[in-house]
């Protein structure tokens, strides 16, 4: 199954191309109800197109042989090398700090209105997200390098948002938490299903919301103003930019699901960590520019 998440669609991501079970092996696999992203993690297994769980090595299983089997407990990471939730929860939190220690050096380090290292620090990190996204295998130092860029970034232009507008730091943190948790609990109570319907609808409008945000870049570069950064209009733009990173964050859900049901390889849970920071990364930044239109900052 080929990802419309971009970072989860490189090739050699957990969701084609690993040579895993059930990923990427050349067989389709036929979906789970009400999942069109998962498919059995035995599909591809040679041994199920020639023995059935009541044979092995050409012969019979006894009653007591076969009780013994189910009765045995799953194989755990440490055993398979495949990746877990654990793990995701792990490599994330981790990635998080990272970027949370790279916007507290920029927000102790730098003075309230100097851009000038947070836009370099942001070049970088774009760089470097291009290169963990299009690389076939995945790289933890590139991914923590990659956070404590943008955290960089993040700490120098929540600090100036923050001088001249007291609290909006904490505003931002607390709304992207809770936009986080929202969706997380719409995707796993089933409210949000990502279905390909549902994934061909967000990403055309998350297209046509970054070619918005591109003509509106060049025209403020001739001095025009279209109004995307205040007033009504600003409220819009911010509200739908919010949704669209929600939008992502399921996504990501889907895609780490798929990739544990799968057997996945031990070593992707970072780059499911890499997705969830990206998202995250949208939504604060988003959350940011709308708090500041609502409080009068253009």
């Amino acid at each position: 199954m080929r990802s419309s998440n971009p970072v989860f669609s490189r090739e050699g991501s957990f969701t084609r191309g690993t040579g895993y079970a059930g990923f990427g092996t050349g067989a389709a696999q036929q979906p789970q109800s009400g999942s069109p992203y998962t498919g059995s993690p035995y599909d591809n297994n040679p041994y199920a197109q020639q023995q059935s769980y009541g044979q092995q090595y050409g012969r019979q299983l006894t009653a007591e042989q076969l009780a013994e089997m189910y009765g045995a407990p799953p194989a755990g990471p440490l055993q398979t090398g495949r990746m877990t939730m654990d793990d995701v929860v792990a490599r994330t939190a981790l990635t998080l700090l990272t970027l949370v220690a790279g916007g507290a050096v920029a927000w102790f380090a730098l003075p309230a209105q100097n851009y000038g290292f947070a836009v370099v620090a942001a070049l970088a990190a774009f760089v470097v997200g291009l290169v963990i996204s299009f690389k076939r295998s995945v790289s933890a130092p590139l991914i923590l390098t990659y956070a404590a860029l943008e955290g960089f970034f993040l700490g120098a232009i929540t600090k100036a948002l923050n001088t001249a507008l007291p609290g909006i730091a904490i505003q931002a943190v607390l709304g992207t938490a809770a936009v986080f948790a929202a969706m997380l609990i719409a995707y796993k109570s089933g409210r949000i299903r990502v279905t390909p319907r549902y994934t061909r609808i967000g990403m055309a409008v998350a297209m046509g919301f970054v070619i918005l945000l591109l003509i509106n870049l060049v025209a403020s570069m001739f001095g025009a103003d279209m109004g995307l950064r205040s007033g009504p209009l600003g409220i819009v733009v911010g509200l739908l930019g919010i949704g669209l990173g929600a939008f992502f964050l399921s996504l990501d859900f889907a895609e780490i699901e798929a990739g544990i049901q799968g057997g996945a390889p031990q070593q992707e849970s970072w780059r499911a960590a890499f997705g969830l920071t990206l998202s995250l990364v949208w939504i604060y930044l988003e959350m940011l520019r709308l708090i500041a239109i609502l409080r009068g900052d253009d």
